[in-house]
């Protein structure tokens, strides 16, 4: 049905003048104020998409301050471009305001569409309909292409030609625009890496696209909109095309071409006339290619190498002449066969620079060899502003430590060379960056000027790249070395996830291995929004998990088939697990469903009587003084405990989902595992029997609730008696750290706990602090001021994994905890944890429904808390000093009690399990 703007525009009209003191009589509302909901996004976190890839969208918004909870809501989808509502929920009656799905005819690729939404409060009053957002379909698969994938060369030649090298292709088309034009979108994608250009600019502030996913099965695509950008008359569009993940040197293999032998672009560019007809632009046989620019190459892990004389002003500008040009244009090769790859817009952000840090100091170790500090390990670009000499070759190395002597460390990077060189065409001032490249430092060392150079802070800067996720969570407290382990913690997120979740930034590694992810995954949810960035690494999981129901060491897989390590391929149930209870959302355990039945099958098929057998993998890896890096907690105790824990997530996966028979099956299985476990595992004492005893086991055995829950204290026992055989420290790797402050802490142990994260020495997170760490480090002592560095062939600077404790430090210091039974933090808890030498702590968190926070300060035995709930939730405290817990309302809400510091967490542990 048409839709009447008017009375639209006229409400929100009567909305901006009520806020600003007005009185409107032309459309009434119960909120005399013009309150509406606010916030509008459709499906995992999406505000105004362009390109949107779901055309079954599902819908969330805020309340107002104010608000105590909803009642009802209504729903108005309208189509853009027709002026029609097509779908109108009418009022439903529900307080759910996040994930509501569209009920309306199918979504169409290129579908423009708005909507808005009013809600009823709990005393039935109506409000204002929202100001209405937007999104904007993409090409939802490859029937809406009409491009061709085109490449400089048939890949025989481009594989013999560049044996040694990665070339970046330019490639440029000139087209004539016949008219005024209405609107324009570009569509484009590689096989490989690109950078868009139209009519000599740069589309959008994109790096690394289309990003990684596994080729042969996904590639995603971007949307733009250059409506702006199109010229009535003659134009050109453009491309620089790198190897990147697709072509390039990848993993450990001895040479490059995972993928394919040479990267491919696709581009679509629609142009809408004001007179309504319609013009497309595709790459096909009519475009030129060269690799004879200034980006002589390109690799991910070894650097850029440019060339500015080779620049050839105006190439991807209209009127440019490949005649006078130096370089050699060439027909580009055609291929209308788009391959068996989805097609599919890209399902989150893509990479970018999101912030510039300055050089904090500036050393010559060496003559001519001048080292810039920027204070901070980081990934992404060195951005030059130097002085050169016609002819000059300056080249650039990267580090994230320095020897003694000042001189740069680079051993760890192991075969990535990671070097660029800039050869200058001209004397004088030159900016300049990579751009298919990325690197994993702090120091950029500089060298190739004249004796006597005196370098200045302004010659390089650091351009922070990663994907543009939105940072949502914040957590600090009355502890400087707190807080820096929180601030090493989120740089080392922001530096590995670059369109994935690597392991390490800087060597010849940066792969998506899933360990690291499983353990990180909590911490990550509440720094960033990284909901739809998990779901896209989950549907590549999905694209690559072996036939058996084994999980891949790393995602994508580029490990030539190798996997299935127990506690790694875990992430397959336990990160859509982890995204769900802090998002809400149901579909990404509809989405992996299968792929975790298909796990815990496999772990089914390794099994005696509930104990897998015979499996190997990582183990607990890096733990410290172990006899290997597997570490020494058995393989077959780990898989077992892993197999339980993942058969108990599926079945709890399958209550959520209404599969009653389902989650009756997998409880079944889940409790025969377990009890095959305490009986196999541990004796009438509840201490380890059949396996060397470690701090890892009984950390499992209790977080993952292997044994009766009468016996989790005394397990805790034998646990503390471990710690303090180890001198008050961790022995812990990947697998066992991520729980042992919050185990101390549940089993009356949270003193032990806080004395274990407060350690100073090795090993733990202060000592790393200690010796200068700004990231997480890959291992404990990764460098010491005593020892100096530790074994080169593991030794990663900027690894994420041992940043799990930050899922204790938000939920259990601050306290601001989610509730599996309400996700989403539509009902938490805030339980906070009072000890060590703690005198405040406090957390944020921009939840779906708005921010919930939790801080308290400690004066004497007096603390003092104050808590916000944001509207339509509700929260349950959980007081320090034994008082019964409360449950309440949306606001803010201030709290006093007396705390006995040395028994207050012991009396935590006895909190009664409120809900509303």
């Amino acid at each position: 049905m048409k839709r009447s703007r008017l009375t639209h525009l006229v409400c929100q009209l009567a909305v901006l003048c009520t806020c600003a003191g007005l009185f409107c009589s032309s459309c009434s509302s119960v909120y005399a104020d013009g309150i509406a909901p606010h916030r509008l996004v459709v499906g995992a976190g999406f505000v105004n998409p362009l390109g949107f890839h779901d055309a079954t969208p599902t819908f969330s918004w805020q309340l107002p301050d104010g608000t105590e909870s909803q009642t009802a809501y209504q729903i108005e989808v309208g189509d853009v471009r027709s002026d029609e509502t097509i779908w109108d929920s009418g009022w439903v009656d529900s307080d759910q305001s996040v994930f509501v799905p569209y009920g309306g005819p199918p979504l169409s690729s290129r579908q423009q569409l708005d909507w808005h939404v009013r809600f009823r409060d709990q005393d039935g009053a109506e409000s204002d309909w929202s100001v209405p957002a937007q999104f904007e379909l993409g090409l939802l698969s490859a029937d809406d292409w009409n491009a061709k994938w085109i490449a400089t060369a048939d890949e025989k030649d481009a594989d013999e030609k560049n044996a040694e090298q990665e070339p970046v292709a330019y490639l440029r088309r000139d087209f004539s625009a016949s008219g005024d034009v209405k609107s324009a979108r570009l569509y484009v994608t590689a096989r490989g890496l690109y950078e868009a250009y139209l009519n000599g600019q740069k589309i959008g502030d994109d790096a690394f696209t289309p990003g990684w996913t596994s080729y042969s099965k996904r590639i995603d695509t971007q949307s733009y909109d250059v409506t702006e950008l199109v010229q009535n008359g003659g134009n050109t569009l453009g491309a620089t095309l790198g190897y990147g993940w697709y072509a390039g040197h990848l993993g450990w293999k001895d040479g490059r071409n995972f993928y394919g032998k040479s990267p491919q672009l696709l581009m679509q560019l629609e142009i809408t006339y004001q007179d309504g007809s319609k013009e497309r632009i595709v790459s096909d046989e009519s475009w030129r290619a060269t690799l004879d620019g200034p980006i002589r190459a390109s690799s991910i892990y070894d650097g850029e190498t440019y060339d500015a004389a080779k620049e050839m002003p105006g190439w991807n500008q209209f009127g440019f002449d490949e005649a006078e040009s130096t370089a050699q244009w060439n027909s580009v090769v055609a291929n209308d066969d788009l391959g068996s790859a989805r097609l599919t817009p890209k399902p989150f952000a893509a990479v970018g620079a999101t912030e510039t840090l300055a050089t904090q100091a500036i050393t010559e170790p060496e003559p001519g060899r001048f080292v810039f500090d920027l204070g901070q390990n980081m990934v992404g670009w060195p951005l030059l502003n130097i002085p050169v000499q016609k002819g000059q070759v300056i080249t650039m190395r990267f580090a994230e430590m320095l020897n003694q002597d000042g001189t740069m460390y680079t051993e760890n990077y192991r075969s990535a060379k990671s070097i660029n060189h800039y050869t200058a065409a001209e004397t004088g001032n030159v900016q300049w960056q990579p751009t298919f490249t990325f690197h994993g430092f702090r120091y950029v060392e500089l060298s190739g000027f004249p004796d006597g150079t005196k370098p200045n802070a302004d010659w390089v800067k650091g351009m922070v790249l990663h994907s543009k996720l939105n940072q949502i969570g914040n957590f600090e407290s009355s502890h400087a070395k707190l807080n820096q382990l929180q601030e090493n913690i989120v740089w080392g997120q922001r530096g590995n996830f670059l369109d994935i979740p690597t392991d390490c930034p800087q060597r010849d590694e940066r792969m998506g291995w899933t360990g690291d992810a499983q353990a990180f995954c909590p911490t990550a949810m509440f720094n960033y929004d990284c909901h739809a960035f998990w779901k896209s690494w989950l549907e590549t999981m999905r694209d690559d998990q072996f036939s058996d129901g084994r999980i891949p060491h790393v995602i994508p897989d580029v490990l030539n088939n190798r996997g299935g390590s127990p506690g790694w391929m875990d992430a397959a149930t336990i990160v859509p697990w982890d995204v769900y209870v802090r998002t809400g959302d149901t579909e990404v355990l509809s989405d992996n469903f299968g792929m975790m039945e298909q796990l815990v099958q496999w772990y089914r098929s390794k099994s005696k009587g509930g104990i897998v057998v015979g499996v190997k993998g990582f183990g607990d890896w890096l733990q410290p003084y172990a006899d290997d890096n597997k570490g020494d907690t058995p393989h077959d105790l780990l898989a077992t405990a892993f197999y339980a824990n993942s058969v108990r997530i599926l079945a709890d996966s399958a209550r959520v989902l209404g599969k009653t028979a389902e989650a009756k099956k997998y409880d079944e299985e889940a409790a025969s595992v377990r009890d095959a476990f305490a009986k196999h595992y541990f004796d009438s004492n509840v201490k380890l029997q059949n396996a060397p005893e470690t701090q890892t086991a009984y950390l499992l055995a209790i977080t993952f609730d292997l044994i009766p829950q009468d016996q989790h204290e005394q397990a805790a026992e034998h646990l503390v008696r471990l710690i303090d055989e180890a001198g008050g420290h961790l022995r812990t790797g990947f697998l066992g750290t991520p729980f042992i402050a919050s185990v101390l802490e549940q089993t009356g142990h949270a003193d032990i706990g806080f004395s274990v994260l407060f350690k100073e020495s090795y090993p733990s997170w202060f000592y790393s602090i200690n010796q200068g760490a700004t990231t997480m480090w890959e291992r404990w002592n990764s460098y010491s001021h005593e020892n100096g560095f530790g074994n080169v062939a593991m030794n990663s600077f900027n690894h994420y994994a041992y940043g799990a404790i930050g899922q204790f430090m938000v939920e259990r210091i601050a306290g601001i905890a989610p509730d599996p039974d309400h996700p989403g933090y539509k009902h938490f808890f805030v339980r906070p944890v009072v000890g060590g030498p703690l005198t405040s702590a406090k957390a944020e968190l921009e939840t779906a429904y708005g921010k919930a926070s939790s801080a308290w300060t400690l004066n004497g035995n007096a603390l003092s808390m104050i808590v916000t709930v944001p509207p339509g939730t509700t929260a349950t405290i959980v007081f320090p000093d034994g008082t019964p817990a409360k449950t309440v309302s949306p606001g803010s809400h201030q709290f006093e009690c007396e705390v006995n510091t040395a028994d207050a967490a012991a009396a935590e542990t006895a909190e009664p399990a409120v809900v509303p």
